[in-house]
């Protein structure tokens, strides 16, 4: 199937591939909260930090580092929030549900809120007949041309890089998921009103302690940063050079995992800060795969190795890439429009 040679494919099928890697999906309670205090312990002691400078006067370029250190921090602490949406970060359902709680009020984002609509993103991705469950507005060429001329301004400003990661993440993280949606369950608009209040305590802790402007000046930046961080690599595990899509008749699971989501190789620090989620075609092929089991799991079966695998100087092409043209199956700038069509 995935055999660049034509010959007979290779690949096992999707049923042996996740047999192959159903132990890894066993969570370790050790690594789990070894985890937990490499991360909140310097999450907490960079923010204590920044405290500090901020209230003893010191010169505004000793911030930054430390603003953008906290930031990687938080990018880490939302990882572990997406295991606990997967239910694999520990082995407790109930545990996975309040670490969910507590990581989600610190990224500012909802628990069941979020898990709803990432699940509905596991359903449906490289799925060209069933987008639109949280992933990014994409458009074929076709359904481009067929817009009037506003939305496709509306759409060009929605791909541009300088808007989804600037813009973006503030409304992302400080609006939309501040909205109760009518569209959602019980359970998800009571985990928007759980992280609201908990946020608005917070903001009056502070008040009361380090000081609202203290506490924003921080927070919102830290927030941004992180937000920017964070979408970038949403963005990048499933649009690229060379990724696949499909309409629902023919949509393959192996192949969307394999070729659908991109093996992002960081360097080894941003690998830690981002969990391994630069793994994604593992996490795809397999959720229940803690992230700090995926290293593992991708060294032991060779299988996994076949995949589109993305360097940060390879993934920069990815914000070029805006639109699914269906006749050369590939991903395609703007300027592609006015190209001639392959033969």
């Amino acid at each position: 199937m995935l055999n660049n040679a034509g010959d007979a494919p290779s690949q096992p099928t999707i049923h042996e591939l996740r047999q192959q890697m159903s132990d890894y999906g066993r969570p370790n309670l050790r690594q789990a909260v070894w985890q937990l205090i490499n991360t909140f312990v310097p999450y907490i002691a960079v923010w204590v930090l920044l405290c500090y400078l901020l209230r003893h006067g010191y010169s505004l370029w000793t911030i930054p580092i430390p603003m953008i250190l906290a930031a990687l921090f938080l990018v880490r602490i939302f990882i572990l929030f997406h295991d606990c949406c997967h239910g694999s970060f520990v082995g407790s359902e109930r545990a996975n549900t309040i670490l969910g709680y507590v990581t989600g009020v610190l990224a500012f984002t909802p628990f069941e809120y979020w898990r709803w609509n990432h699940d509905g993103h596991h359903r449906t991705y490289a799925d060209l007949d069933r987008r639109g469950v949280g992933d990014i507005w994409t458009l074929t060429v076709d359904e481009y041309l067929a817009l009037p001329k506003w939305k496709q301004l509306a759409y060009r400003v929605a791909r541009n890089p300088i808007v989804f990661l600037t813009i973006g993440p503030g409304f992302i993280f400080l609006i939309t998921q501040r909205l109760l949606h009518q569209w959602q369950g019980k359970e998800e608009r009571r985990s928007i009103l759980i992280t609201n209040l908990s946020v608005a305590s917070i903001l009056a802790i502070a008040s009361y302690t380090i000081g609202l402007r203290t506490y924003l000046v921080i927070q919102l930046p830290v927030m941004l940063l992180a937000g920017a961080m964070g979408i970038w690599l949403f963005y990048v595990q499933h649009q690229f050079e060379g990724v696949y899509w499909s309409r629902h008749a023919n949509w393959d699971p192996l192949i969307a995992a394999m070729k659908g989501s991109s093996y992002y190789k960081l360097p080894g620090p941003l690998r830690w800060f981002s969990a391994n989620i630069g793994l994604h075609h593992v996490h795809h092929l397999m959720t229940r795969i803690p992230n700090y089991r995926l290293q593992e799991c991708y060294a032991k079966i060779p299988a996994l190795h076949n995949v589109p695998t993305l360097t940060i100087a390879r993934s920069l092409k990815s914000l070029h890439l805006n639109l699914w043209d269906e006749r050369r199956e590939e991903l395609v700038s703007f300027n592609a429009l006015y190209q001639p069509p392959p033969d």
